[in-house]
């Protein structure tokens, strides 16, 4: 088995990247891809726990990108983590991200909750502050009884606390990938949330010029259904089909590396589709 779709300490994840390679390793997994959001900063070391374990490790990434009604979110695989055009411009989101967090501290502060961003940063240690570490403070100081709950009521688009940040568009998020030689891969496509297979294909359709190379089927949060339906979206588009969990250790419960929820078994083949389109 591999898993694409994996995060770490340097975003959001509760394993640094070396003890997410030793995990993958103990899980029996043959690959995995390092996929934090808007940064490659973990991924030096991931490669080099993945010589010392025996685990393949793919450089990745995953870039949040402009998309009115849902989230959208673009998979960077084999991308070059020192092109220094594509440092300078995920650079741009990073601080996007510093700019907001004390933002969403202030509203919860106006909502009753004593936490300070000091709090925020201890909880993410040298990794970039993102919302999950804005639910682990909640849930130590009582405020929710489990981390989704911190969303639900305070942290998703719409609540109280929400705060927007800058993204790419589409369009220059797949650029920046191709640009640093990787593969661009629509992630989960369910959290767009398209009202039918017609207006996912009609958004799928527009991503087709810059670059997009492929299509997250296998996802811890895709029924059989979704999955099998994004499968074929994918193949009739002549896109590759990829596969991940969303692993993030602790911060998301239920969902284990290499099997998700139960529901995954993403085989190497996989990952060599994606070797053979990049060497064509």
């Amino acid at each position: 088995m591999i898993d694409l779709h994996t995060h770490s300490t340097a975003s959001d994840g509760t394993m640094s990247p070396s003890e997410l390679v030793h995990y993958a390793r103990e899980r029996a997994l043959e690959a995995i891809s390092l996929t934090d959001h808007d940064t490659v900063e973990g991924v030096e070391e991931a490669l080099a726990a993945g010589n010392k374990e025996g685990i393949e490790v793919v450089p990745g990434i995953e870039i949040s990108a402009e998309h009115p009604g849902g989230t959208l979110h673009i998979a960077g695989y084999f991308i070059d983590i020192n092109d220094p055009d594509f440092l300078r411009n995920i650079a741009v989101l990073q601080k996007a991200r510093a700019e907001r967090n004390p933002r969403i501290v202030h509203k919860l502060q106006q909502l009753g909750l004593d936490i300070t961003y000091d709090e925020i940063k201890e909880e993410a240690e040298t990794g970039q502050v993102g919302r999950p570490h804005f639910a682990q403070v909640m849930l130590k100081k009582g405020y929710i009884k489990k981390p989704q709950e911190a969303f639900d009521k305070y942290l998703k688009k719409g609540a109280p606390a929400y705060e927007d940040k800058f993204r790419f568009p589409p369009d220059e998020a797949i650029a920046h990938i191709v640009n640093a030689g990787g593969i661009a891969v629509l992630n989960h496509p369910v959290t767009l949330n398209c009202r039918n297979t017609r207006e996912l294909e009609s958004f799928l359709e527009t991503l087709l010029p810059y670059g997009l190379g492929g299509v997250e089927a296998y996802y811890s949060d895709h029924n059989p259904q979704q999955a099998e339906m994004y499968r074929k979206i994918a193949e009739k588009h002549g896109l590759l089909v990829t596969g991940g969990s969303d692993f993030h250790g602790k911060n998301i419960k239920g969902i284990d590396l290499g099997t998700g929820r139960g529901n995954l078994n993403i085989p190497y083949s996989v990952l060599e589709s994606i070797k053979k389109a990049l060497a064509a």
